[in-house]
């Protein structure tokens, strides 16, 4: 499936549209039943939202009347399209939903489960509910990790499935500016979850992670540190020379070819 929609840029918004904002806003969390998920849930509503379709593999109960529960596979195509077509409007959808299983690459199914879920279940839900986001000129927020820029060698196939996700995002980035859709990464740290529950280090609450999260999404950052441990790299990843290229490959898109043809290049 190609990641460009068929549905036109909102004619009140556009390239160039300011930050997402939470409030009244129509806001989709996967992995919401616990975790950084359920926090962001929480913030959500806290902060004026005006739906919040909180996904997971069984259904979410809770008891604000704004939260709408919905019920997918990540890795279930057939399932991601009957949900988005549950679905009249979308401003935000923050792919929460993620694999973290302790490993040493010796089995590489095991790596392969990761990429299933932390790679191409959320490619394919943001490719689901693309329409929509571009309908309401909204915005992309992929919960990824500081294993993406440094590899956690305990989760080393983890850590190559957030890499893989956050090249993923940066590329969305740029393919999706042109339709006036947002793309933000999050680079967490340590986060108090079932995810990390069995490394004795300190971390974060998933509420003060939530928090940033949107506070980052309402302020356009385009990389979101949530916590006291990313925050350390913000200042010289925003100043770094990977933002920079990062910046200057995005140029490549104007300027290739509409319909450009994957082949080989060889030299004589």
């Amino acid at each position: 499936m190609s990641i460009s929609s068929t549905t036109g840029p909102s004619t009140t918004g556009g390239p160039g549209a300011g930050p997402a904002r939470i409030a009244n806003a129509v806001v989709l969390v996967t992995g919401a039943n616990r975790g950084i998920g359920r926090a962001l849930v929480e913030e959500a509503l806290a902060l004026g939202a005006k739906r919040v379709y909180a996904s997971a593999r069984q259904p979410v109960t809770h008891p604000d009347s704004r939260v709408t529960p919905l019920v997918f596979d990540l890795t279930d195509a057939a399932q991601i399209r009957a949900a988005a077509g549950q679905v009249a409007s979308l401003d935000v959808l923050v792919n929460n939903a993620g694999l973290a299983l302790y490993d040493d690459l010796g089995d590489p199914s095991v790596i392969e489960r990761h990429l299933a879920v932390n790679l191409y279940g959320t490619l394919a839900v943001t490719q689901a509910f693309l329409p929509l986001l571009t309908a309401s000129v909204g915005a992309v927020v992929n919960v990824l990790s500081t294993g993406a820029l440094a590899a956690i060698p305990v989760i080393p196939a983890y850590s190559i499935s957030k890499a893989a996700a956050f090249s993923m995002s940066q590329s969305l980035r740029a393919l999706l500016a042109g339709q006036g859709v947002r793309v933000h990464a999050v680079m967490t740290g340590p986060t108090d979850t079932d995810m990390s529950r069995g490394l004795d280090i300190p971390k974060a609450a998933p509420e003060s992670v939530a928090r940033a999260i949107f506070r980052g999404v309402t302020s356009g950052a385009e990389e979101i540190f949530p916590d006291r441990m990313s925050a350390s790299l913000e200042q010289s990843w925003n100043g770094g020379a990977v933002k920079a290229m990062e910046r200057q490959n995005a140029a490549l898109v104007a300027a290739a070819p509409a319909a450009p043809v994957a082949s080989g290049m060889s030299g004589t």
